[in-house]
C-alpha cells in the first residue's frame, strides 16, 4: 500500500462519510471512511473535480 495522508473524514447526511488522501507522487485518493484499505486512486485534479461535483450537488447520488 502506498503511503497516503489522510485528511480527516468529510461527512455528508446520515452514515456517507469518506476520506480523500494524497501520496508523495502527486496522486488523489478517496475511500469510506474507515475502510481506508479499499481506495479509488486517480489524479489529485481528477478527484477535485469528482468532490466539487459532488457538493454542488451534481452527484449526490454517489454519496
Amino acid at each position: 500500500m502506498p503511503d497516503i495522508t489522510w485528511e480527516d473524514p468529510f461527512c455528508a447526511e446520515g452514515n456517507s462519510c469518506f476520506r480523500l488522501g494524497t501520496d508523495t507522487e502527486g496522486n488523489g485518493y478517496i475511500a469510506v471512511a474507515g475502510h481506508e484499505d479499499t481506495y479509488l486512486t486517480d489524479t489529485v485534479d481528477a478527484l477535485r473535480t469528482l468532490i466539487r461535483d459532488i457538493k454542488a450537488g451534481k452527484a449526490d447520488h454517489l454519496l
